[in-house]
């Protein structure tokens, strides 16, 4: 399992490994793990990195001490080394001292960066640098920077982008909040990030982790609480986390799960969400609404009814909402059931908040940006700017857990004030971006819901495996939602192999 830690937890478990070590032991740690990295991105061959181009784009902070002291270790090694200084006088001391002693160079930027802007003075030579490189290495903020980039950083962030060098964020990309993965403003996009001791929420989350490029974690040693912020399930996890059938089993001991769903304008909605649970572990699928005939035909082994939730059988789980227009009595039904239910699509705006609330047993909402910023009451590109906070507030507002479809979904539970991290799923591929694809996801969650997982478990395993059997149905191509469906066993297999 991957985690990631706040700012303020992080900065505490420095201090506390500080206090242990010998005064700037910590910082050559973390740099020699980011000179390696930057090597291996320059070629493994130490011929590459001998008469190499390296750029260091340094700030004020700590973040430049690690590149100065990396591009010390980079110059020893035969690379050319210049170091773009933008707060010259607030530049880490001995870090800049052990690059000029190993040979490198340093360009300044001085005032208020328009001479950057224009191309004139210093800031054309850093410029002109910048365009030469083979790398560059991104100092310029560390994890407690808020915005976006400063101006006179924005022409070499820009020139960066341009140049075709390899680009390496030190700790994360200049420009994102670490905390929130939120982007306001100008940020420098990189090939590589290599952070250090644990990974920040913004590696994880969008859409600052589109800005990371690939991620390489080095070790510290630091001493970090058991409970993380935010945490991305691996093949192991999700393994632990499947249900398995034992020799007792039969199709009601591993639980039934019930669809409500599809309408007569939508009837493929309920054919995909039954498609989703038919293979997502639980013994059976009952399906209560006006799509029957549909479903019995593409899926017999169906239990079907056409008389509603409340009368349609035991169940141990409802999934409601998809392609459900505007009939709201199936989703009030299904909400006065004391089972676990997951409502999904046209049953997020036809269910009653304060219902939700009220229900003792649990909820799981599934809704992608849109949906999410209509419960909340603000524009789609507020929740898709800041998926995190969105994905909280909703969990908070309806008492629920809540997983936030997307480029990153997540998935929140209504006590993560209280220590259970926000869970980011790592799987996924943008052909999922596709009609339907949600209700297969829906169908499968809710089939774990009825097999005994918990709302958060069973959105996050449902998740990883949706992601996964995308993959596999898209393979760098269009697929449909009946695809990926069909592509879940493989995917479970997969999980369950390790």
């Amino acid at each position: 399992m991957r985690t990631a830690y706040s700012v303020e937890t992080v900065r505490a478990a420095e201090r506390d490994l500080m206090a242990r070590l010998p005064e700037g032991a910590l910082m050559r740690r973390a740099a020699a793990g980011l000179a390696a990295a930057c090597a291996d991105l320059l070629g493994r061959d130490p011929g590459r990195v001998y008469g190499s181009r390296v750029v260091l784009l340094v700030g004020s902070g700590d973040n430049g001490g690690d590149a100065l002291y990396a591009g010390a270790g980079l110059a020893r090694r035969g690379a050319g080394v210049t170091a773009v200084l933008l707060a010259p006088e607030r530049a880490h001391a001995a870090g800049l001292a052990a690059l000029r002693r190993a040979g490198g160079r340093t360009v300044e930027i001085t005032g208020s960066g328009t001479g950057a802007a224009s191309g004139t003075g210093t800031a054309a030579a850093a410029l002109a640098a910048v365009r030469r490189a083979d790398l560059v290495v991104d100092g310029i903020v560390g994890i407690g920077g808020t915005g976006g980039l400063r101006p006179e950083a924005v022409p070499l962030a820009e020139a960066a982008e341009r140049s075709g060098a390899a680009v390496v964020a030190v700790d994360l990309p200049s420009g994102v909040d670490a905390d929130t993965g939120e982007v306001r403003g100008t940020a420098l996009r990189a090939d590589l990030t290599v952070t250090f001791g644990t990974h920040k929420p913004a590696l994880l989350v969008d859409p600052a982790r589109e800005y990371a490029g690939s991620v390489r974690l080095v070790g510290l040693g630091l001493d970090l609480p058991a409970a993380p912020d935010l945490e991305a399930l691996q093949h192991a996890d999700v393994a632990r986390l499947l249900p398995v059938p034992g020799a007792e089993s039969d199709k009601y001991r591993r639980g039934v799960v019930g669809i409500a769903a599809g309408s007569a304008r939508y009837p493929g909605a309920a054919v995909l969400a039954v498609a989703g649970a038919l293979r997502g572990g639980a013994g059976a699928v009952r399906y209560a609404g006006p799509a029957a005939r549909d479903v019995i035909a593409r899926f017999p082994e169906t239990l079907v009814s056409d008389r509603g939730p409340k009368h349609a059988g035991r169940v141990q789980a409802w999934v409601v909402g998809p392609g459900a227009g505007d009939d709201a009595g199936p989703v009030a039904e299904v909400l006065a059931a004391d089972v676990p239910v997951l409502i999904d699509a046209d049953g997020l705006r036809l269910a009653d908040a304060a219902a939700v609330r009220a229900r003792s047993a649990p909820t799981l909402l599934t809704p992608h940006a849109g949906e999410a910023a209509a419960l909340l009451g603000v524009e789609r590109e507020e929740v898709e700017a800041g998926r995190l906070a969105a994905a909280r507030e909703l969990a908070g507002r309806y008492g629920a857990t809540v997983l936030l479809k997307g480029s990153t979904t997540l998935v929140a539970g209504p006590k993560d004030g209280d220590g259970a991290a926000v869970r980011v799923n790592p799987t996924g591929t943008s052909w999922l971006a596709t009609a339907g694809s949600g209700d297969v996801l829906s169908g499968l969650a809710g089939s774990l819901l009825a097999a005994g997982l918990s709302a958060r478990d069973a959105g996050s395993a449902a998740a990883y495996l949706h992601g996964l059997a995308g993959r596999r149905a898209a393979d760098g191509a269009p697929a449909g939602a009946h695809d990926v469906a069909e592509a879940i066993p493989d995917a479970w297999r997969d999980v369950m192999r390790g």
